[in-house]
Order: C-alpha cells, then sequence, then structure tokens
C-alpha cells in the first residue's frame, strides 16, 4: 500500500507545504510520510489527515503492486 498524498494535493491544489503546515509534524516525519518512507503511521496521524484533506482513508491509500508473484 502506498499513500497518495501527493495526488490528493494535486486534486485540491495544495501543495505539500500547507499541509505540512496544517499537519504540524516534525519536517523529517512529514517527509517520511509524503515520500512513502515509513513502515508506519499513528492513528492521530491518519485521522489529522483525513481531517485536513478532508478525505477518508481509504482516499488515502493506493494499492500498489511490487512486482512479486502472488501465488
Amino acid at each position: 500500500m502506498r499513500l497518495r498524498i501527493d495526488k490528493i494535493l494535486e486534486e485540491k491544489g495544495k501543495s505539500k507545504y500547507w499541509l505540512y503546515i496544517q499537519l504540524g509534524l516534525s519536517y523529517q516525519n512529514f517527509n517520511k510520510i509524503y515520500n512513502n518512507e515509513t513502515t508506519g503511521i499513528k492513528f492521530a496521524t491518519l485521522q489529522s489527515l483525513c481531517d485536513i484533506l478532508e478525505c477518508t482513508p481509504n482516499d488515502l491509500f493506493d494499492e500498489y503492486c511490487s512486482g512479486l508473484s502472488k501465488n
């Protein structure tokens, strides 16, 4: 699964910096989430993202294939 924050921001005409300010995380943590470089996300952060971006958790995630067979 991948976060699709960049796509949602683009759809809403908002910038990465705007979301960073709204979210209130450290830049290091924010950047890891934004760039899909994190292995976990706190429920509180997930809720904040949904509130700020006016979306559901389902909207935040994209399923992607890593190239591995699912057999």
